[in-house]
């Protein structure tokens, strides 16, 4: 790293605080790192928006993890599938600008395909030994020749069709690799090129690799190059050829089941980084009008870019409901032209203020016992999926503390009902307090906001669910309220800090 009294001055392209604060530590314990992929992405990287890869000498890769971990960076471990020994990703949480920086280290140099980097390049030393200062950031990053060498020797192994990973996102990086390849062109001194290379490849291959540098052929085309260096390589791969491909294929339909997964099905199944120590659940609980389904959608967004979440919808409005609801739900249109009112307890339309009818009571029976089966359902998913590493993101919680309150049972407004059907719904509801949210975080607002914004909501029934949205207790759960009469960076910020503490 550079002099420290370096690090503090303006640059060109801003360095997000929180990364400069760790860069620092690492400078003042004096350890070996740098980093090592293309320095065309540093300014992004060190802005927070995009990884920040370094490369550490393997004697200092304790050293460092305790500088990142007393520097506000928690250590987040890649799902087993995925995991890889020389790799580890760090998250830190940037407070003023709202960023998930992410600090990937690396013990060795390593390449391959996107999901199985096979190969180990006994690089490292020789990198770091000939890393330098880059001119306008406070961090060491390959020589010229180094970054080169490393540059044409990724693209000859990286840039193939067979790996499903870099054929979906092909055309960007052939690009990135071109551009970098033509901007290095123009700055490295060929006789440096040569000797660097044949130093890491050997004599033989170091000619062509120099050539390759400024060869109009693209560096997929480059086959008989791409043949020497990974026969050059090749006892440095971690599995053999036909491990390899097993492996790869193995992984990439891991891969694509996961994608599917959490596009469409949303099952409880980490795809990429899980929270240390165990998933969470966070609740997001208030009034309709209150900007629970905002906050939970900028919070899956937030979040979801580098760890696996889960968002889960509690409520009966315009969220995803489950297969056991959405044919019920479908027939809401006929059964409102059926009911001219809605009885006692209704939020919404013209309320009556009489106890349900038969119609409206059937009705609610049947929705009431579909509700309670997918509640459990929804918790039971959310506890695997926390107990899997992931952080579960609710919208709404159910309860049995208030019956009126939106997400409590629906039956104790009807008279005429089973017993048994009664304590079957309440069973769903009574698995809420065995299985509660780790955080539990209420949007608060006064009757006349939430009439403000929801003016087709009963203005009765808005005071009555203010009130009891803060007497809900939830005793084997931290309860954060924020006031949702805020700008709505003020809330998500706060709603942020609460969630990162609890990671």
């Amino acid at each position: 790293m550079r002099d420290e009294t370096s690090i503090g001055v303006e640059f060109d392209t801003p360095v997000n605080d929180l990364l400069l604060q760790v860069i620092a530590a690492i400078f003042r314990q004096n350890i070996r790192c740098c980093y090592w992929k293309s320095s065309a992405r540093l300014p992004a990287a060190l802005a927070g928006e995009t990884d920040l890869d370094l490369l550490v000498s393997r004697h200092d890769q304790h050293r460092l993890q305790v500088c990142l971990l007393e520097n506000g960076l928690k250590l987040f471990p890649t799902v087993a599938s995925r995991s890889d020994p020389a790799m580890t990703s760090y998250l830190g949480y940037d407070e003023p600008s709202g960023l998930i920086v992410h600090v990937h280290v690396h013990t060795r140099v390593v390449s391959g395909y996107r999901l199985l980097s096979e190969y180990r390049l006994p690089w490292a030393e020789t990198i770091l030994e000939h890393s330098v200062p880059h001119p306008r950031f406070p961090v060491n990053v390959p020589d010229q020749a180094t970054e080169a060498v490393l540059l044409i020797t990724r693209g000859l192994i990286e840039l193939r069709r067979s790996d499903p990973v870099a054929a979906a996102n092909w055309d960007a990086m052939r690009r990135k690799f071109d551009t970098d390849r033509r901007a290095l062109a123009a700055r490295v001194d060929p006789a440096l090129l040569r000797v660097r290379g044949a130093d890491l490849l050997g004599e033989p291959i170091a000619e062509r690799l120099a050539a390759a540098l400024t060869d109009r052929v693209p560096l997929e085309r480059q086959h008989a190059l791409r043949r020497l260096v990974r026969q050059q390589l090749a006892p440095h791969r971690a599995f053999n050829s036909i491990e390899t491909t097993a492996r790869a294929v193995a992984r990439a339909v891991s891969w694509a089941a996961g994608a599917l997964n959490q596009r469409y099905l949303h099952l409880p199944r980490p795809l990429h980084r899980v929270a240390p120590g165990g998933g969470i659940v966070v609740a997001l609980m208030g009034v309709d009008g209150s900007g629970k389904s905002t906050a939970v959608a900028g919070l899956n967004r937030w979040l979801g870019a580098e760890v696996d979440t889960m968002p889960i919808y509690f409520g009966t409005g315009d969220g995803r409901p489950s297969l056991i609801l959405l044919p019920l739900k479908l027939m809401v249109p006929l059964f409102t032209r059926l009911t001219s009112s809605r009885p006692k307890g209704s939020s919404h339309g013209n309320v009556s203020h009489r106890p349900p009818g038969l119609i409206y009571g059937l009705l609610l029976t049947l929705w009431s016992v579909a509700l309670a089966i997918e509640k459990r359902h929804k918790l039971l998913q959310a506890h695997r999926a926390a107990e899997r590493g992931m952080v579960v993101v609710a919208d709404r919680f159910p309860q049995d503390q208030f019956a009126s309150f939106n997400d409590g049972p629906l039956l104790p407004r009807l008279k005429r009902v089973p017993r048994w059907l009664r304590q079957f719904e309440a069973s769903a509801y009574e698995l809420s307090r065995r299985v509660p949210p780790d955080l539990v975080i209420k949007l608060t607002a006064s009757p006349d906001l939430i009439a403000t914004r929801e003016p087709a909501m009963n203005r009765d029934v808005i005071r009555q669910r203010t009130a009891e949205l803060q007497m809900l207790a939830f005793p084997d759960s931290t309860v954060v309220c924020i006031d949702a009469a805020q700008p709505l960076d003020s809330v998500f910020r706060q709603i942020r800090n609460e969630v990162w503490r609890h990671l």
